[in-house]
């Protein structure tokens, strides 16, 4: 039985296809999510392997046709997810509806252009360039060769305060051209294709950066770009040798995997632990001056401390911001589900392990998703691109409360 939830005239539902032959795979999807949404779609999103980048437009015409829908968003991955099952560079088929009659749905094709006078982001409905609804959250698929994310992160903050920006970057290919972007009826190879939700159920997300923090916190006391001279007032390497001698052995081995730098993101914090910081990857050391170069920008007054990542800690990580979603006083009625291409079975021992997770926390809910080569999602009240994190966009739903 395929997953659906039904509340009151609010329904969701989601169909996996692993089938070799695409017109096959096609119709299973979309005749099993109809038959369980009965109804039509008002948001349909799609996701297929690397396998079928080729066939992007067939597949943009052929499924807007069978779902009777053109509000169609999608890409090509290099593993696609369903309910119960993250298939890994195997062919697949992946669909999700919605019918959201209490929700202002608006998808969009936008593209990036440089100018002389400045980076501008292009194809905006004409709506969002007068108001902007309130509580809005954007669900965006990017193309990483040709749109910087970064860029409509800072647009969306600075634009529209508090909305919420979940999604991920395609990852069928390795080179410019090569990834496909679902819109409507037509595919393309540039861009980002995004849905602006607005009304009932609300999109709740769940970022899993899948670190945690080790030794003391520092602060940058001297840095250029992404580069930190000096943390505390010494060199950036010095202070980390100096903390990496207090470690415990099982932490230095985690070390020797990869170092990462978290900086916090609010700094009126009293109390800073797991989910409070911005994980960056540590990316060289200069062996004369002892700076490191970090994968972000970091300026003097910052407050950052050394992370590392392993499957115990992902696994922990997601399990307790699932189960803090869940003691919200919301029903969980469907998600979609961005993970890195380097989580699955090339992080964890087992296969499908997030999807698991979400099942484990939330039940069988509609569920689809890609895995993706940069992620989307809110850290404290700002948007970011992550890397190695399953970014999540619950719909949720108020429960009433009884009084006594």
């Amino acid at each position: 039985m395929l997953p659906s939830v039904q509340t009151s005239s609010t329904r969701f539902a989601s169909s996996l296809s692993t089938v070799l032959d695409l017109d096959t795979a096609l119709h299973e999807v979309s005749e099993q999510a109809l038959a369980q949404l009965e109804t039509t779609p008002d948001l349909a999103f799609v996701f297929v392997s690397a396998d079928r980048v080729h066939y992007a437009d067939y597949i943009a015409k052929t499924l807007t046709g069978l779902l009777d829908t053109g509000c169609l968003v999608g890409c090509a991955a290099t593993s696609v997810i369903g309910t119960g099952a993250e298939i890994e560079a195997s062919p697949a088929v992946s669909v999700w509806l919605a019918k959201l009659p209490a929700t202002q749905v608006m998808t969009m094709h936008l593209t990036f252009e440089a100018t002389a006078e400045g980076n501008e982001i292009l194809g905006w409905p004409d709506e969002l360039l007068e108001s902007y609804p309130d509580d809005a959250s954007l669900i965006v698929l990017g193309e990483p060769f040709s749109f910087p994310a970064e860029s409509l992160l800072q647009q969306v903050d600075a634009r529209f305060r508090g909305c919420r920006v979940v999604g991920g970057m395609a990852s069928a290919a390795h080179q410019p051209g090569g990834n496909a972007l679902l819109w409507g009826t037509e595919a393309f190879s540039h861009g980002a294709v995004c849905v602006l939700l607005s009304g009932s159920p609300q999109v709740c997300p769940v970022v899993s950066q899948g670190c945690r923090p080790i030794g003391e916190p520092f602060v940058v006391t001297r840095a250029e770009g992404k580069i930190i001279q000096e943390l505390g007032g010494q060199a950036a390497m010095t202070k980390f040798q100096q903390l990496f001698e207090t470690l415990p052995n099982s932490e230095k081995e985690l070390v020797h995997c990869g170092l990462h730098l978290g900086r916090v993101v609010s700094e009126y914090q009293d109390h800073r632990g797991q989910g409070d910081f911005l994980v960056r990857n540590v990316t060289g050391i200069d062996s004369e001056t002892g700076a490191m170069t970090v994968g972000d920008y970091f300026r003097s007054g910052q407050t950052v401390q050394f992370h590392v990542r392993d499957q115990a800690t992902a696994d922990g990580e997601m399990r307790q911001l699932l189960s803090e979603a869940v003691h919200l006083k919301q029903e969980p009625l469907a998600g979609l589900l961005f993970s890195c291409n380097g989580r699955g079975t090339r992080l964890f021992d087992a296969t499908d392990h997030d999807v698991g997770l979400v099942t484990e926390y939330f039940g069988e809910i509609p569920l689809a998703g890609i895995f993706a080569a940069g992620e989307f999602g809110p850290v404290g009240s700002q948007n970011f691109v992550h890397g190695l994190t399953a970014s999540l966009a619950v719909f949720m739903r108020e429960v009433a409360v009884d009084r006594c």
